[in-house]
């Protein structure tokens, strides 16, 4: 199936991408399971794109049931390459303020009950994860928010942790002493497994928030996130909507051979059903 070769994931607040043409809803099953939610494919700018809500529409699915891998295999079974999350996050610097966008370029993972792999079941397989986020896509959205003159800022450490409850006071300082600049529950998971897929990924992250370490502001409530939410989702929506307009067809990345030299496990002693659920994915370097 190749329906779309850009992939959208929508966080909080990002339930739908309108100016969609030729819209409608495909339901893929995978060997992994079912999606959040049926992807929303038709027509962008010229683009053939597809949507999912992350959460599933109504905001269903608590972060630790979201089904990541069943999530990346659908858009790579639509045929997705690139494929751009947007997250709402909290800040963890004085500088990022509740509405700014930013593009972080590294995680660290404080999850606990995920599964981030394909591999498994017979086949072992190691990809490089030093730098976690396509490096041409950053480029590509800075570009885009530039032509619309949009404000983003770029770089960043975004800490995944498990949830759903927001940190206490403690761990937020202590993310804060490591550095890092964002707090969210979703994009790792997402990162691992794209790269995996050999999809081109980015993160556009969405403050909403200090987390809890600024002691004069009010801690994070729902009702505050939600406010947030609504404005950064319209924001967010522009972005994306001429961003996919400037994304080339066709480009060269490493990212669309991250698994060539990934996969250690001797080829005559992967089990046949592994072979079959992951050739999707693995397939291409098990012949």
């Amino acid at each position: 199936m190749s329906e779309i070769d850009i992939g959208i994931i929508g966080g909080s607040g990002l339930y739908e991408m309108e100016g969609l043409e030729d819209r409608r809803e495909v339901t893929v099953e995978t060997p992994f399971g079912s999606p959040s939610d049926c992807y929303v494919t038709g027509v962008l700018g010229e683009r053939r794109v597809g949507f999912l809500a992350r959460h599933g529409r109504g905001h269903r699915l608590l972060p630790t049931e979201l089904n990541f891998r069943a999530n990346i295999y659908g858009f790579k079974e639509l045929g997705a390459k690139q494929l751009i999350s947007a997250s709402a996050v909290g800040s963890l610097r004085l500088e990022h303020s509740p509405m700014d966008f930013v593009l972080p370029d590294q995680f660290i993972d404080r999850t606990r009950q995920r599964v981030s792999t394909f591999f498994g079941a017979g086949v072992v397989g190691h990809i490089s994860f030093a730098d976690p986020i396509c490096n041409r896509l950053i480029e590509a959205v800075t570009a885009a928010a530039s032509e619309i003159e949009f404000p983003i800022k770029r770089g960043g450490t975004y800490v995944c942790m498990e949830g759903p409850a927001f940190s206490t006071r403690a761990e937020s300082h202590l993310y804060r002493s490591w550095g890092a600049d964002l707090i969210g529950m979703t994009n790792l998971q997402e990162a691992k497994l794209a790269r995996e897929a050999e999809i081109c990924y980015v993160t556009i992250a969405m403050v909403t928030d200090y987390d809890c370490w600024h002691e004069e502001e009010e801690d994070v409530t729902i009702e505050m996130l939600i406010g947030y939410l609504t404005r950064n989702s319209e924001n967010a929506k522009k972005l994306i909507g001429q961003l996919v307009r400037q994304l080339p067809a066709e480009f060269d990345c490493p990212c669309q051979s991250a698994v060539r030299n990934a996969i250690i496990t001797d080829r005559s002693r992967i089990p046949a059903d592994t072979r079959k659920k992951l050739d999707l994915i693995i397939g291409k370097y098990l012949t």
